[in-house]
């Protein structure tokens, strides 16, 4: 009976200082995590103030003007404005995700095969950028980009055209600043899971007379598939609250769900809208890794099972 007692209390020990080792990280995530979401969800079904800020008014009418807009006899009409921007953003997404890593796959796949003692070095050029503002990185884009940027007056000096080509303010133009500014997230984790690959596998796969495009899909892709999920989830979710490329390559014209959402408690000070939105591309984020998180565990099953 003494021993039952005295293993209980050493468990209840065990138990209680488990929970005070992860009490930090509860607090924290309650106050920096929890809490803001509560304040959002109350800010999206509460009433707008017409000089910003909400009116303590329980109201849905933010997650009714997400589809619909009403009319002067107070009657309700839909309305795709919203969903227009939402489809554009995922769309946008979707391509850069795509684009980075059609590039930076073969870059990973490059930097994987170079001696040890160079990859440092190569690692360190592709981190360069992150050493500057995005903002700034951005602006670089639109001297570029411009009527009267670098790339009109190569091409009018070079007689190739005799009028300025709209590069800037277009759905290309934010394309392009997305996948200059994510590229390095394919790049990285397809890069970690090939460093650790063993080279006699592909010295196996020649022996074995598979050509290098058979190679390729049989021995790289199936290593680097971790990381090849993990960068498309480090692009596609950024990309969708983007707010800089769209702001400012895109003029404004080209919106995308960010900077919606910042003009909603900017510029038209309709705090609920901006919250309502806020909570819709979270639930977005939400389903994506939700989605990863399953796909990961099937696989682990059934490489457990096997």
């Amino acid at each position: 009976m003494h021993a039952s007692t005295l293993c209980n209390t050493l468990e209840r020990r065990k138990a209680l200082g488990n929970v005070l080792g992860v009490s930090p990280a509860l607090v924290a995530i309650g106050l920096f995590l929890i809490v803001p979401m509560l304040i959002v969800v109350g800010y999206s079904l509460m009433e707008a103030n017409p000089y910003g800020g909400v009116n303590p008014v329980f109201s849905q009418d933010a997650y009714t003007a997400l589809l619909y807009e009403r009319q002067l006899d107070d009657s309700l009409a839909f309305a795709d404005a919203y969903l227009v921007i939402a489809l554009r953003s995922i769309g946008i997404a979707g391509l850069t995700t795509l684009i980075t890593l059609l590039i930076g796959f073969p870059v990973a796949v490059w930097l994987a095969m170079q001696p040890p003692n160079r990859r440092g070095l190569l690692i360190f050029l592709i981190t360069v950028p992150f050493w500057a503002n995005l903002l700034i990185r951005t602006y670089a884009w639109i001297l570029l980009l411009r009527n009267t940027g670098v790339i009109n007056n190569s091409l009018m000096g070079l007689g190739l055209i005799e009028q300025p080509l709209q590069l800037l303010y277009t759905d290309g133009a934010v394309l392009l600043g997305l996948v200059y500014t994510y590229a390095p997230f394919v790049v990285l984790p397809i890069y970690a899971t090939l460093e650790k690959m063993d080279i006699r596998l592909l010295e196996a796969a020649q022996d074995l007379y598979a050509g290098r495009l058979r190679t390729l899909r049989k021995v790289v892709l199936p290593i680097a598939k971790p990381g090849i999920l993990a960068g498309a989830i480090l692009t596609f979710v950024p990309c969708l609250g983007a707010m800089v490329a769209p702001e400012l390559l895109g003029g404004g014209t080209r919106m995308m769900l960010g900077n919606l959402i910042f003009r909603q408690f900017s510029d038209a000070r309709n705090w609920p809208l901006g919250a309502a939105l806020s909570l819709v591309l979270m639930a977005a984020v939400m389903l994506v890794l939700t989605v990863y998180a399953l796909r990961a565990k099937r696989q682990r099953a059934v490489q457990g099972g096997a």
